[in-house]
């Protein structure tokens, strides 16, 4: 009776440390979740553009960025809206990202040879305002 009861103890035993182990592997997992959230950031400034092919355009070179997972480019504002991982990228690479398709943003003037190989709809004035409320 003393072997069978022993038995039972060490499977019980074994049993409720193999689920205890479960648990901290799943709040682990939550945990690493909850930290890409707080990495996030989420910024505004101006890039001068005209239409919708410049949207798509603007948007791309953005997202092209590494960490960058939303941006969207208000025709009418002169302005994009951009979310990213701020441990993956920063904002200047986002910036430059835009200018080197030949947008003006706030911070950096766009690339002259791409500007040139825009459409023609495309090729925006250079004093617009950005930015706008």
């Amino acid at each position: 009776m003393k072997k069978v009861f022993l038995g039972l103890t060490v499977i019980l035993a074994f049993g409720l440390t193999s689920c205890k182990n479960e648990t901290k592997k799943v709040e682990e997992a939550t945990t690493t979740e909850v930290s890409k959230e707080i990495a996030m950031t989420d910024l505004s400034f101006g890039v001068r553009g005209n239409c919708g092919m410049c949207k798509k355009t603007i948007e791309n070179a953005a997202k092209s960025v590494a960490g960058v997972s939303n941006a969207n480019w208000d025709k009418d504002k002169k302005k994009i809206d951009v979310s990213f991982d701020d441990s993956k990228t920063n904002v200047m690479a986002i910036h430059e990202a835009i200018a080197a398709s030949g947008y003006d943003t706030e911070r950096v003037s766009g690339n002259e040879e791409a500007y040139k190989s825009l459409p023609g709809c495309c090729q925006y004035d250079h004093e617009m305002t950005m930015n706008q409320k």
